[in-house]
């Protein structure tokens, strides 16, 4: 194995693992954010939502 083929597998193995863990996180994104738009349609809230009559 050569010096030059050592690097670039490094560089290749180095650039999936970062593309899968960006895919990784948007997914997991993707899918928080799908389950609290079902909670939110079930009418739970967050603590942090007040109603929009409601600012205090």
């Amino acid at each position: 194995m050569s010096h030059t083929f050592y690097i670039a597998m490094s560089y290749a193995v180095s650039a999936i693992v970062i593309l899968c863990l960006v895919a990784w996180t948007w997914l997991d994104g993707r899918a928080r954010r799908q389950e609290l738009a079902e909670l939110e349609a079930s009418g739970i809230r967050r603590r942090s939502a007040q109603p929009k009559g409601d600012a205090a």
